[in-house]
């Protein structure tokens, strides 16, 4: 009896708790399912008049102001090797030298027939002052004087050619042929070396059809690249193409100073920051505030401790603000932190 009696108190005790816990599954289902759910967290800011500078940053590619690609001008074997790869060679520096034995033996036969002709030129000349020679006798010594002085000058360029020369002042980025290698000349040259004026650079990007009427020639701009964060180079537009391409973005140029300790090499990837039009007293909230794409922007507006979603439409968009057209008021307050974390009609705390 006793037993009985100590089975039904336990099946009681357990009753009672699985009653208390289905009444208070209930309870909660009901409070959670009345609109306004448990208090959560969240970072804000006022939506407010404030002048918003429009900003644009672009990714372009570096190239040198000057790319040379050197070439022979003459035929024969490289007897002289004056450069390598990272050297920095002066406008008119002889990087090569070619065989010139023959070159320099016909040069000095024809500047001795030049300087012949030119005396016998010289004294026709005076001969016929004194009437002792021909007007016809005085042309053909003119002639000769003319012949033997544009095989001089063709000589003399020839032996000039032996000596490969760079036309820029910049740093060699590669060399095409060594001591002993054979080089040709026209009309098949051989390419020897290229050379790369970097003093300035030329930084070449693509702006899309909304922007490229922001963006003029002589404009300013601020130049930046990972590979000195810290540093900002400062170039001016120096040409807008007046023609799209298939992808509807227009290419522009841009000209800087290279800086002669941190200088920019061609082939890096550089970041321009376009400075345009200054948009006066317009209504702006932090870009951290909105929640899905740009095209069809939301925030969470909060009003009495209760977070609403709100649907806005906006305008220019800086690094930290985004211009509001409509839908927010100055003054109203946005979530910009936590927002993840609620849906419409949560209520919130405001972190101080």
């Amino acid at each position: 009896m006793k037993k009985m009696k100590l089975v039904l108190l336990v099946s009681g005790i357990f009753a009672a708790i699985i009653l208390v816990l289905f009444m208070n599954k209930q309870k909660l289902s009901s409070y959670s399912a009345g609109g306004i759910k448990e208090i959560y967290y969240v970072s804000v800011a006022k939506a407010e008049k404030k002048n918003l500078t429009n900003t644009l940053s672009l990714v372009g590619i570096v190239f040198a102001n000057n790319d040379v690609n050197i070439i022979s001008e003459t035929a024969g074997k490289i007897t002289a090797v004056y450069t390598k790869v990272g050297d920095y060679k002066k406008a008119g520096s002889v990087l090569f030298q070619v065989d010139d034995e023959l070159k320099q033996a016909a040069f000095k036969n024809a500047e001795a027939n030049y300087e012949k002709a030119k005396k016998d030129y010289d004294r026709s000349k005076e001969l016929f002052e004194q009437k002792s020679l021909t007007e016809s006798q005085l042309d053909l010594s003119k002639l000769a004087f003319v012949n033997a002085e544009t095989q001089y000058i063709v000589a003399k360029r020839q032996l000039e050619d032996t000596k490969i020369k760079t036309p820029i002042s910049g740093y060699i980025t590669a060399k095409y042929v060594d001591l002993g290698s054979m080089v040709q000349g026209a009309p098949q040259p051989t390419l020897v070396a290229n050379i790369v004026d970097i003093s300035k650079v030329k930084v070449k990007l693509n702006v899309s059809e909304n922007d490229i009427f922001n963006v003029k020639q002589g404009q300013k701009v601020e130049i930046t690249s990972d590979a000195y964060p810290n540093i900002i180079f400062f170039g001016t537009i120096t040409s807008v193409s007046a023609k799209g391409d298939e992808a509807h973005t227009f290419p522009i140029e841009i000209s800087a100073e290279n800086h002669p300790n941190t200088q920019l090499k061609a082939g890096m990837f550089a970041k321009v920051n376009f400075n345009l039009q200054e948009k006066n007293e317009t209504t702006v909230i932090p870009r951290a505030s909105i929640i899905g794409s740009v095209k069809k922007p939301q925030v969470f507006v909060v009003e009495n401790g209760i977070a609403k979603i709100r649907s806005i439409k906006v305008g220019q968009i800086s690094e930290t603000d985004i211009q509001v057209l409509s839908g927010i008021n100055p003054g109203e307050v946005v979530v910009v932190n936590g927002q993840n974390n609620i849906t419409d009609n949560t209520k919130v705390e405001i972190l101080k």
